[in-house]
């Protein structure tokens, strides 16, 4: 499928490049592919359920979810009141190997190593406390998800 020209003007406007920054976007082939699969992106939803939690000072419990939508955005209306900057660290690695596996054409993107922790290593070993969550990517439910 080709990227249309009206998605690549839309792309330059959404992103305010200049002339000279949109000629670098639109020579690069990779984004012409990420282009022609984002729209499927856009019907998912990345979920980051906590698993395990001991000592957690942001009180993140098990069960506990934080979503992104399918372009790795936070979708703030349906995340815990609190997010602890450092749970949110490890997640940065998990949803960019969803979003690879997703533009090299899997159909449904899952991490092998689907499980991370926060980075604070708990009290056993001098801090706080520790989460781990286990991240998958979901079709989207509905427009609030």
């Amino acid at each position: 499928m080709k990227v249309s020209e009206d998605m690549w003007n839309y792309m330059k406007d959404h992103l305010e490049y200049s002339d000279e920054d949109f000629a670098a976007f639109k020579d690069n082939p990779r984004n012409e592919l990420i282009l022609e699969r984002a729209p499927g992106l856009l019907n998912k939803t990345i979920i980051a359920e906590v698993v395990e939690s001991k000592g957690c000072n942001s009180r993140h419990q098990v069960g506990d979810k934080i979503y992104f939508d399918g372009p790795g955005n936070l979708i703030s209306k349906k995340n815990p009141k609190k997010i602890c900057i450092f749970a949110l660290q490890p997640l940065v690695a998990q949803v960019f190997a969803l979003h690879e596996l997703f533009y090299a054409g899997v159909e449904k993107p899952e991490n092998v190593f689907c499980r991370v922790g926060c980075s604070d290593v708990g009290v056993q070993c001098g801090g706080w406390g520790n989460i781990v969550m286990e991240v998958r990517m979901e079709d989207r439910k509905s427009d609030s998800q």
